[in-house]
This record gives structure tokens, sequence and C-alpha cells, in this order.
């Protein structure tokens, strides 16, 4: 195993998960910074609601391709090296989309790019996040809600595979993941969180009128 390999495979890392997809998004076809409009999040859920389902599934599809690509950059270069290696490069990544060197250190709270971590280390740990957080999204029809209670249970459930290293990420991701959704925290218990359009619970405040009622309180 190189060491001087493996750091400039964890810099390139960095600068895949740095990739402002949301940004650039919103710049290069509606002419808008994204930051500017919603929550100024420049992720997934903010980019489906300025900028439509569409640019949204790409800005989702990408982040999530970041952190698999950046994940794999050890098996793509054929570096010889322990396994739990694949997880620092994802970590790398994660760190990118969060504090992105092209965004003033500044950026998204990486939900989709981590998704893609698990996806490029283990497909069957990817498969049981997402038996854990669709369901989930569809009970609450709040992303933010649904993504914290989701990583508490896939932290919980990563003891199963015995993979320390796999464990230790995951914490690590659950830990930051409730310091970037702070303010989504904040919202959640004032009741003012954004809800997506489908869900049980969506279904059940339009159903009630309630939707109506807090689009005009606010």
């Amino acid at each position: 195993m190189s060491t001087l390999n493996y750091l400039l495979i964890f810099i390139l890392a960095y600068l895949i998960g740095s990739f402002p997809t949301g940004v650039l998004m919103g710049k290069i076809f509606f002419h808008e910074d994204i930051r500017n409009f919603g929550s100024g999040n420049i992720g997934t859920t903010n980019s489906f609601r300025v900028m439509g389902p569409v640019a949204g599934s790409v800005v989702l599809i990408i982040d999530v391709l970041k952190g698999t690509l950046a994940t794999d950059l050890p098996l793509i270069f054929h570096l010889k090296g322990p396994k739990y290696l694949l997880l620092v490069a994802g970590a790398c990544a994660i760190l990118g989309h969060t504090f992105s060197i092209f965004l003033k250190f500044k950026g998204g709270k990486a939900v989709a790019t981590s998704a893609g971590v698990f996806l490029g280390y283990s497909l069957k740990f990817f498969g049981l996040c997402a038996v854990v957080f669709l369901p989930m999204l569809f009970i609450t029809s709040y992303v933010s809600l649904s993504s914290l209670i989701s990583i508490v249970i896939i932290f919980i459930c990563s003891f199963w595979f015995h993979d320390i290293f796999l464990t230790t990420i995951t914490g690590i991701m659950m830990i930051l993941l409730f310091v970037r959704h702070r303010s989504n925290i904040k919202r959640l218990i004032n009741h003012q969180e954004n809800i997506v359009p489908f869900g049980l619970w969506y279904w059940y405040k339009k159903s009630h009128g309630l939707l109506k009622k807090n689009a005009k309180n606010k």
C-alpha cells in the first residue's frame, strides 16, 4: 500500500464530493443561485422544491454517484490495501459535499452522498438503508425527519454486519447529519418544516385541510 497514492485518492475523493451539483444546475439551466431560494440548501430536497422534479432527480443521482465514485476510487486505480480505506475515501467525499472548497467550505447535508458511499462499499448495506429510509419517508412525508430517524436505525443495524469500520463511519455520519440538521430539528419542533407532496402524513394533512391552513399562517 502506497501512502502517497492513498493521500492523493483521499484528496480526489474530497474534490469529487465538493462538486456543487445543485448550485451548478441552478446557475446553468435556471440562471439562479439555489442558495437564495427555499431552504437555501444545495441538496436534493431543495433542488426538487426550487427547480422541479427533473432537475431535482438529476441532482439526486449525481450526488449519490459522487459518494459511490469516491468510495470506489481505490478499486478503480487498483490500489491494494484494507477494505476500510474505501470508507475513508467515502468519508472524504461526504466532507467535500458538506464543506465544499468550491463554496467557501459550505455545502449540503450529505444525505444523498452518504447513501452513495454505502452503495459503493456494500450493496447489502445500501439495500438496508433503502428499506429503512423509503418507508420512513412515505410515513412521515418529511425528508429531514426520515433522514434523522433512519440514520439512527441504520447505525444500530450496522452492528449486525460485524464491520467495525462500517459502524464507525456510520456513527460519524449520524453525528454529522444531526449537526447539519439543527435548523430542521428546530422547524420540526415548531411545526414549520417543509413537507414533501406525498406520503401518509401529507395525505392526512391534505384531507383535513391542514395544508391550506398552514400556508395561510406563514
